[in-house]
Order: C-alpha cells, then sequence, then structure tokens
C-alpha cells in the first residue's frame, strides 16, 4: 500500500498481489538479453507482475481503477498463473469499505483487471463486489470481449462483466468520457482496439492511471510494447501522444503491473531516453 496526495485528491495505491507472466510475451520483440537486466524472470523465464489497483478519494466520490484477478480462476489457472487474491484485504488495510467504492473504472476486460468486479461465493454464485458502485468500461470492449476470438478469448472471463451489465450495475462509455469532475478517461489504443486510461485532475495536478499501455516502468521505452498488444503500432504511437503531455506537464502515472513502483514521473533525458522517478 501507498499512499500519496495529487491537488485535493487522496490516492491510495492497493495491490491484489502478484502473479507469473512469461518474460518473452511481456516484451515481444525486444531480446531478452536487453529486457532482462530491466526485470530479472526466474528460472522458468516468468516475471512476477504487480496487480496493482487505484483508490481515489475526491471528497465527493470513492473511486477504484482496476480490480485485479478476483476469486473466480479456475484452479488449473490458480496453479499456472500463481496469483494471490489480496485485494479485498489490502483495501480493509487500506480502510476503504467496499461499500464505499461509488465508481469502479476498468481499462479494460482482460481478467487480470476486473476480477474482483464481482466475487465468487462459496456457494458458486456470483455476486457484484462493490454493491453500491456504477462500473465503467468501454462498449467497443465489452463487444469484443463476446466475440471469444481465438487470439485474445482465455483473457476474457465473462462472470468478471456480464452480471453487472445484466443488473444495471455497468455504464458503457462510448469514448473519452468525464466520469464524474476531475476524473475522466481517454482512449489509448493498442493494447486493445478500446483501451482506455484515466486521467484524474485537482488543483491544478494530473495524474493518469495508463493501464496496459505502459504495463510496467520497464516498459516506459515507446517501442518496448509486449507481446499481447493486439495493435502494436498504435501502441508505440500512444506511447507517443501520451508522452506529449504527460512529460512536459508533469504527470504521475500509475503503473498497473510494476511489482515495485505503482506510481512514478515519466521523464525524458537530454540524450533521448525514457525513465522514470518513483514517487517517495
Amino acid at each position: 500500500m501507498q499512499k500519496t496526495t495529487l491537488g485535493n485528491f487522496e490516492l491510495i495505491a492497493v495491490s491484489d498481489g502478484g502473479y507469473y507472466l512469461d518474460g518473452g510475451a511481456m516484451f515481444g520483440v525486444v531480446p531478452k538479453v536487453l529486457w532482462e537486466k530491466k526485470f530479472k524472470p526466474d528460472e522458468l523465464n516468468r516475471l512476477r507482475l504487480g496487480l496493482n489497483s487505484l483508490v481515489i478519494r475526491t471528497g465527493e466520490h470513492t473511486v477504484l481503477i482496476e480490480t485485479g484477478i478476483g476469486n473466480k480462476l479456475p484452479e488449473k489457472s490458480v496453479n499456472i498463473y500463481g496469483n494471490d487474491m489480496l485485494l479485498m484485504k489490502a483495501l480493509e488495510e487500506a480502510k476503504v469499505a467496499p461499500d464505499e467504492i461509488d465508481i469502479v473504472i476498468n481499462t479494460h476486460l482482460h481478467f487480470d483487471h476486473c476480477g474482483w468486479n464481482t466475487t465468487k461465493r462459496p456457494d458458486g454464485t456470483v455476486v457484484p463486489t462493490f454493491p453500491r458502485a456504477k462500473y465503467y468500461f468501454q462498449k467497443g470492449e465489452l463487444a469484443h470481449a463476446h466475440v471469444q476470438h481465438e487470439r485474445d478469448r482465455v483473457s476474457y472471463l465473462t462472470d468478471n462483466y456480464d452480471p453487472l451489465v445484466k443488473n444495471g450495475q455497468a455504464t458503457l462509455l462510448d469514448g473519452d468520457a468525464e466520469i464524474v469532475p476531475g476524473i475522466s478517461v481517454r482512449i489509448y489504443p493498442g493494447h486493445t482496439a478500446n483501451h482506455q486510461a484515466v486521467i484524474f485532475r485537482s488543483n491544478g495536478k494530473t495524474g493518469c492511471y495508463i493501464g496496459d499501455l505502459i504495463p510496467t516502468t520497464a516498459h516506459v521505452h515507446p517501442t518496448w510494447v509486449m507481446g499481447y498488444d493486439l495493435f502494436p503500432i498504435d501502441c508505440i504511437d500512444n506511447r507517443h501522444r501520451f508522452y506529449g503531455e504527460a512529460i512536459p506537464e508533469h504527470w504521475l502515472v500509475a503503473f498497473t503491473h510494476d511489482p515495485k513502483t505503482p506510481l512514478a514521473y515519466v521523464t525524458k533525458t537530454e540524450d533521448g531516453k525514457y525513465t522514470t522517478k518513483a514517487v517517495e
């Protein structure tokens, strides 16, 4: 857990724990001899990634961005990913009650970003984890999730989102939108076609939960994109688009999968290299 402020907003970075993904998949065509200097793999070439969510208290709303993997994966998947299922414990330690959260925003609907949207009870029923919350995700993202394309259907688990659409708790967005004063979403295609980032502004300060456009601080180089990115050229272009604002305006950036640095600032050195500076 990491707490800080941005203007008049209180920010709390909480975690669903960690999980394993293949190092080569996380860095795509980048040679291992380069990326392993930034992120050391284990003996199976796996990286232990973070599952970072962000709570924002605006004074009027309590917003949760991203909800980790959750507790609904089948046993075989849990054995593969080794996920910890810690988000609810982390929220409790941060003194954030589930019924306090009135807004949940998902950058996209892959299982490692929206798993605790709903909870599986011991009797097998699936219920909303945050009973008072309105959930926000893109209409186009949901449509693609329902296609269940062979390229990425393993990433989409309908119990994470369909119950919220059915009961009316989900609001389907169609592009950039303001959610509440000071908090908006903006489309940054690349990882998926409708991937959205969450931008929050208060008292002249700006922050952004950038999602899987830049999953860790080791991915800040524009061309270091993932094998999981469906549109890698768009991903590169949108990183440049993001940096064009975030660096000169000194945006605070939340990194969804960094196991050590959930919050940092992105900078560019005089010789053109991108780097990050963690929040103290």
